[in-house]
């Protein structure tokens, strides 16, 4: 009798883990537009590619993009956390320079870049910035879409204490207020700053939810507040949190998906702006 359970509870361990592994291959497109007036900046998010763990080929992701329009790209941090994974990174980079988009690409790093230390942090920030990254790291960018200023803003990781919002508004001029970062959680010091709207990602909606996902309950304040993927606003400002593109640690996602991101951003935005899913 002990053999039968065991075996059966073998089998029912193995199916569950083959599933698990299958959901981080069901890749979620998220279309959400941030309504108000005056033009539309069409915003790619790509955030937590862990390419050591990634859920998609370069050739898949740029299939799953070639047809859609896109006027900025964002990277919203953790690419990966091993030296010997950097080169991998640069098929991803060429598929993001094929979709030609209108107003380049930006990027913040996350907790796992910085796993990497001296030389191959600056191996890293140099392979992104060599296939037209700009890398922001507490600082501010103005674009003109449609004669309107838009400032993307960048602040450092969070989590492994390098914000600086200070720094990173420094200087800044008037127009929409893009920010992109990586942790989330700083939406929670930001009631003096100014934003139109933010990207972050971090959580991995989880990951592995058992009906929740208590694990990130020691990832700050958010996951407490069960906030930890989509659309949220703090102090009346909209932010959004991607569940990301890879895994971390075990490669399985229970009660969450892999996600690729396009934010359909109303410049000029109304105090009665909203979001909506598409």
């Amino acid at each position: 009798m002990k053999i039968i359970l065991f075996t059966v509870l073998t089998f029912v361990l193995i199916y569950l883990l083959n599933r698990a592994y299958k959901n981080t291959k069901e890749i979620i497109f998220n279309k959400v537009s941030i309504n108000g007036y005056g033009p539309v900046l069409k915003i790619l998010q790509l955030s937590d590619l862990h390419l050591e763990n990634i859920s998609i080929s370069p050739n898949e992701l740029y299939n799953k993009l070639k047809n859609e329009s896109i006027d900025l790209i964002a990277l919203t941090g953790d690419f990966l956390d091993r030296k010997r994974t950097i080169p991998k990174l640069v098929p991803y980079l060429q598929v993001l320079n094929k979709l030609k988009v209108k107003y380049g690409i930006y990027a913040v790093l996350g907790n796992h870049d910085y796993v990497l230390k001296g030389q191959n942090l600056k191996i890293l920030i140099e392979t992104l910035e060599k296939y037209n990254c700009k890398v922001l790291k507490n600082e501010n960018h103005s674009i003109v879409v449609n004669r309107r200023p838009v400032n993307i803003v960048g602040i450092d990781d969070f989590s492994t204490n390098r914000s600086d919002l200070n720094a990173s508004f420094h200087g800044i001029n008037n127009g929409t207020n893009l920010v992109l970062t990586h942790d989330p959680n700083i939406v929670l010091h930001m009631k003096e700053y100014h934003f139109d709207y933010l990207l972050a990602g971090h959580f991995h909606g989880g990951q592995i939810c058992y009906p929740k996902a208590f694990h990130l309950v020691k990832m700050g304040k958010l996951p407490k507040m069960n906030i930890t993927k989509g659309f949220h606003r703090q102090d009346g400002k909209p932010y959004y949190i991607n569940e990301g593109l890879g895994q971390t640690g075990i490669n399985i996602r229970i009660g969450s998906r892999p996600e690729i991101t396009l934010h359909e951003l109303s410049l000029n935005i109304n105090e009665k702006e909203s979001s909506k899913a598409i």
